[in-house]
């Protein structure tokens, strides 16, 4: 059997009736439920009038709901601190941290701990040379041989005397955005092919100086 659901108003008449000198049995029997639930009515809404016992429940909706605004932030929060752990995301956590202090004024520490960032990576500057001759010859040859991917423009590279790696060729080639682009499939032709009418050919050959016959006209 599904259980009875009472309203406030309904239990706080169910109270009155038990402070009024009604048994604890006897009021479980008359509504269907358990002493052990006129017990817990007792304890959530003892002394409370139906106004109070409304606003009560209001009051248990509300924090329900922002419990659950709460979970809810605190896992995206999460998910976000995942996704910006990983290496790959370091120049993202830069510009999130540079965001943070200069849409929110926050301090950089503060910022660093919202995106689980190291104040020390935020910090560093790279050392590295412009290369500046390198991507130029790079291009250069990209531009002459346009199907050469990085691999044999490396290649190319070291028959000419650059000792600079493969992967600083390949880190180069893909700042410069010298990929090569897929070429298109080529489009198949649509449609069915007529069948070679062999017989009527061998027939017109047999004929020799006889008139063509239509058939061995569109057969040719």
């Amino acid at each position: 059997m599904k259980r009875k659901r009472f309203t406030e108003e309904q239990i706080i008449t169910v109270l009155r009736e038990h402070e009024a000198g009604a048994k604890a049995a006897d009021l479980a029997r008359k509504h269907g439920v358990s002493e052990a639930t006129l017990y817990n009515w007792k304890a959530k809404y003892g002394g409370m009038d139906v106004s109070d016992a409304k606003r009560l429940k209001a009051l248990e909706d509300e924090n329900a709901k922002l419990k659950k605004l709460l979970a809810d932030q605190m896992l995206e929060a999460s998910a976000l601190r995942e996704l910006l752990s990983k290496n790959v995301w370091s120049a993202a956590k830069r510009e999130a941290v540079a965001h943070l202090q200069a849409a929110m004024g926050l301090s950089e520490r503060r910022a660093c701990s919202f995106v689980n960032a190291d104040r020390k990576m935020i910090r560093y500057q790279s050392w590295r040379p412009p290369e500046t001759e390198l991507r130029g010859r790079l291009r250069d040859l990209a531009n002459e041989r346009r199907r050469f991917g990085y691999r044999r423009l490396f290649i190319l590279l070291r028959r000419e005397g650059e000792p600079s790696g493969i992967n600083r060729i390949y880190r180069l080639y893909r700042e410069e955005g010298l990929t090569v682009r897929k070429r298109r499939a080529r489009r198949r032709a649509v449609g069915t092919r007529a069948p070679i009418l062999v017989e009527a050919r061998r027939a017109c050959a047999r004929q020799g100086d006889a008139p063509v016959p239509e058939s061995c006209r569109r057969s040719a």
